[in-house]
């Protein structure tokens, strides 16, 4: 973040522990580029979902903290730390990281939304999460990334990667090592696909109609490039 994307405007974090807060806030580079703002509660889990904003191009006066004003129809689903909104100059803003399963996504997209149209309709909006969307979802115990893409568009947003995202463009590619207990669990290198976390997992969504998507990336390497299958 102090090298590769230093220059972005908007950077939409997930599952950040407390302690990378007050190092981001005590680094010289970090603080004098960035207003850094985490959810206003901290997680018990210590998953923090923050933003952080370019000074340059954001007026700290018109910053509004609004978290607490979203409404979910199952506040339970939805734990402290998990997600961060703010209105700020033109803009809605909204980092989330949902469960494991990714059952309380499409709620949580659905009370954004709420949101933005009920008290901030001159809003536009931007909103990262981490999804926890599925390729091949276990119906009613995992959330199926086609059928939460079905719901945006419904809700009148779109995606980074579209109306229809590829299942197959994997955002998440992760495995246990054999360095834990569970060892039934572990995965040699040849068995991510099979055993490891592989799926479409990570979203940045906004009103249709507002923005044109110019380029979207991924990157495995820190330094704006993607490898496949590194």
């Amino acid at each position: 973040l102090e090298t590769t994307y230093v220059d972005m405007d908007i950077i939409f974090l997930q599952e950040v522990a407390a302690s990378f807060v007050e190092a981001a806030r005590n680094s010289q580079i970090l603080s004098s580029q960035y207003y850094i703002i985490p959810a206003p509660k901290e997680s018990r889990s210590n998953q923090n979902s923050v933003i952080l904003l370019k000074k340059q191009g954001f007026d700290l006066g018109e910053m509004n903290d609004v978290t607490n004003e979203l409404v979910f129809d199952n506040p339970e689903m939805v734990a402290e730390g998990d997600i961060v909104a703010i209105t700020t100059n033109d803009f809605l803003l909204a980092s989330f990281h949902g469960d494991t399963n990714g059952m309380a996504t499409i709620p949580v997209v659905t009370a954004v939304k709420r949101l933005l149209d009920n008290k901030y309709p001159d809003k536009k909006l931007l909103f990262g999460l981490d999804a926890n969307t599925y390729e091949h979802a276990k119906p009613g115990k995992t959330q199926d990334v086609l059928e939460f893409a079905k719901v945006y568009v419904k809700l009148g947003l779109t995606s980074c990667w579209g109306d229809t995202p590829n299942p197959t463009n994997h955002t998440t590619y992760n495995a246990r090592t054999f360095l834990q207990p569970q060892l039934n669990k572990a995965s040699k290198r040849s068995e991510i696909l099979k055993k490891g976390d592989v799926n479409p997992k990570d979203f940045i969504l906004f009103n249709k109609g507002v923005y044109k998507l110019v380029r979207t990336t991924k990157d495995n390497t820190g330094k704006k490039r993607f490898i496949e299958n590194w």
